[in-house]
């Protein structure tokens, strides 16, 4: 009986803590839906009741700000950027596990370190860097620092640990070569692998706000996260119209993950095996 009692008690609690961890995490959005439907003043007040506002906040977004410009800002530099990152980062991960050298630990260890340098002490030299390249205000400048990912390039290495050997080797005595092998073999096996990396990557570049703010200065390329900054910043904020953006933004991230999410799951489960 006292065992009985105790289990109840257990699971009531678990599942508690777990429901309640489940609220804290989605509130922020049921918040900022909510206040999509409030004037500026009663979001300011605190209401969290839906209100009639909505019509109102979502036409005054859509006349101040040309939407289909920055959201194409927007897919164009997370698209690119997601792309470029995943090729190159793939490869060096490839790379990393399938070739041995003398130094190759060496060269690796000094790229892990890289994780450790905040982003902040290093916006300087980019930028100096894209100015004698003649790229600010480009959107070529807001992806080229992402490609060369150190945490994605090690999150690559570790999945390809779980890749069989047997079929590289089956590959070699077929006469296929390394990139065939490459393109053929291990893409269509990693794709689990790809498509986590993936949702990481497009959610990161999607949402990215401090490189971009630093080297787009001009309202033909900023992106939706630029643009929903400049409205919460302004004189007189209208909180319903920001909220009302910060949902269209959310909603391209959403529709990946959710759309992915099996496979998210699969490849993160592959990189820790």
């Amino acid at each position: 009986m006292k065992n009985g009692i105790g289990r109840i008690a257990t699971a009531t609690f678990t599942y508690g803590f777990l429901g309640l961890m489940a609220f804290l995490s989605i509130f922020p959005f049921i918040w900022m839906v909510l206040g999509a439907s409030n004037s500026s003043i009663d979001i300011i007040k605190g209401r969290i009741l839906p209100g009639e506002a909505f019509t109102a906040n979502v036409g005054k977004f859509f006349t101040t700000v040309n939407v289909p410009l920055v959201f194409w800002n927007s897919a164009k530099v997370a698209i690119f950027a997601t792309v470029l990152t995943l090729a190159v980062s793939s490869l060096a991960g490839y790379g990393f596990e399938m070739f041995r050298s003398r130094h190759r630990e060496r060269v690796y260890r000094a790229m892990l370190l890289t994780l450790m340098i905040p982003f902040a002490a290093l916006m300087i030299p980019l930028f100096i860097m894209m100015g004698k390249a003649g790229l600010i205000n480009t959107h070529i400048a807001v992806v080229l620092p992402s490609i060369g990912s150190a945490f994605v390039i090690f999150y690559f290495r570790q999945s390809t640990k779980a890749f069989p050997s047997e079929l590289r080797d089956a590959a070699k005595v077929d006469g296929l070569k390394e990139w065939q092998i490459f393109l053929f073999i291990y893409v269509p096996v990693m794709r689990s692998t790809y498509a986590a990396a993936f949702i990481i990557v497009f959610m990161t570049a999607w949402n990215n706000y401090l490189w971009p703010l630093i080297v787009l200065q001009s309202n033909e390329t900023k992106t939706i996260t630029l643009v929903i900054s400049s409205l919460a910043s302004a004189y007189y904020p209208d909180y319903g119209v920001v909220m009302v953006g910060t949902i269209l933004a959310t909603l391209p991230t959403l529709a990946v993950f959710f759309f992915m999410q099996r496979q998210f799951v699969q490849g993160m489960l592959g990189s820790v095996k």
